[in-house]
């Protein structure tokens, strides 16, 4: 049983700044690190996954969570997710990682970045 001093209650601007976030593009991944020097496997893992599925780079924006401490706790709390990276599509919670791979190696994945208009447009 946790005490209400173990709670630590989300603050109205960390969810104001987590609401503004997960509305700045189509797709958000908060992960540790950038995409381009990611510092976990797991953060590592996802961007390949967006990036094999096609996700238009327009539409996607990632957010460090190392740099933010406020930012790495809060999304936690707001998605009531315990793990990083997280993804978003069009501000809804999509999973981490390991959810990221099952619905990638299903399909789901595919279809439902198809069925949201976030991949990049067939030529």
């Amino acid at each position: 049983l946790l005490t209400s001093s173990q709670i630590r209650l989300l603050s109205t601007e960390t969810r104001q700044a987590i609401d503004k976030a997960v509305s700045t593009s189509p797709v958000v991944l908060f992960m540790k690190g950038t995409p381009e020097t990611p510092q976990c496997g797991f953060s590592r893992a996802s961007i390949q996954i967006l990036g094999m599925q096609g996700v238009d780079p327009e539409k996607f924006t990632a957010f460090n969570v190392l740099e933010d401490n406020e930012l790495r706790q809060g999304i936690k709390e707001y998605s009531e997710w315990p793990t990083i990276p997280q993804l978003y599509v069009h501000k809804e919670f999509v999973g981490g990682c390991d959810i990221l791979m099952s619905m990638h190696q299903d399909g789901s994945l595919a279809q439902m970045l198809e069925e949201k208009g976030v991949l990049v447009a067939a030529e």
